[in-house]
């Protein structure tokens, strides 16, 4: 699975962090629990789309990743039922969770629509809330701003947006989604959007997730 959703499909995103007592377990014992967690995240991609990440190396309060889709919102019910009942849950806090939906957006994007590439090794993510006065300004105000923050992104068109929503679903509006394989990049494209008046209307965009796209698996080992 790519974060790339379909349009009004849902999508959940879950940080977990294993607890330091794991890395004290038997050798065998942790082999045994890596092995069956694998079993069980494949066993759920094969019924709605899971892509996996690792965080070890870029945040302190979460390892690992998973961000799934599926039309049906049911289905995040049962794969948490299932995470559950592994050994590996024992062990397992989830640290952030955000739920979404994908919608078409109500803003022209303008210009050519950039050729994008299926696999992205870097997934950039965020929750976002804009302030109440956003939702003041006329259609033509907010447009132009966009439009502003649009050309930005065509600077960039190697680094692809994922925009989902989030009203009455969770606490944030939106959860917004960068694929890349250049961070630095991104970087540079966040600094250029500080610049523009549209800025101004965002309450909150934190905490930011730099998730590195990897098997479960090796997203396990990397923790012990």
């Amino acid at each position: 699975m790519s974060p790339s959703l379909l349009e009004g499909e849902y999508a959940k995103f879950n940080f977990y962090k294993l607890d330091k007592t794991w890395r004290r377990l038997p050798e065998d014992e942790k082999e045994a629990s890596k092995r069956e967690f694998t079993s069980v995240i494949s066993e759920i991609g094969t019924e709605s789309p899971i892509t996996t990440y690792g965080l070890t190396g870029t945040r302190g309060d979460c390892d690992i990743m998973l961000a799934q889709s599926s039309m049906d919102l049911d289905d995040f019910d049962k794969t948490a039922k299932r995470i559950n009942h592994t050994h590996l849950a024992g062990y397992l806090d989830q640290s952030y969770s955000y739920l979404a939906v994908r919608r078409k957006t109500q803003y022209k994007h303008g210009g050519a629509e950039p050729k994008l590439q299926d696999y992205y090794k870097y997934f950039i993510i965020y929750p976002m809330v804009k302030k109440r006065e956003w939702y003041q300004l006329n259609q033509d105000e907010r447009q132009k701003m966009m439009g502003d923050h649009f050309k930005i992104g065509h600077k960039y068109p190697s680094i692809k947006i994922n925009t989902t929503y989030s009203f009455g679903l969770d606490d944030q509006e939106f959860v917004v989604g960068f694929e890349t394989d250049e961070p630095r990049e991104f970087v540079s494209l966040v600094m250029d959007l500080r610049e523009i008046p549209g800025g101004f209307y965002t309450e909150s965009e934190t905490p930011i997730f730099a998730c590195v796209r990897k098997p479960i698996e090796e997203a396990l080992e990397a923790v012990g």
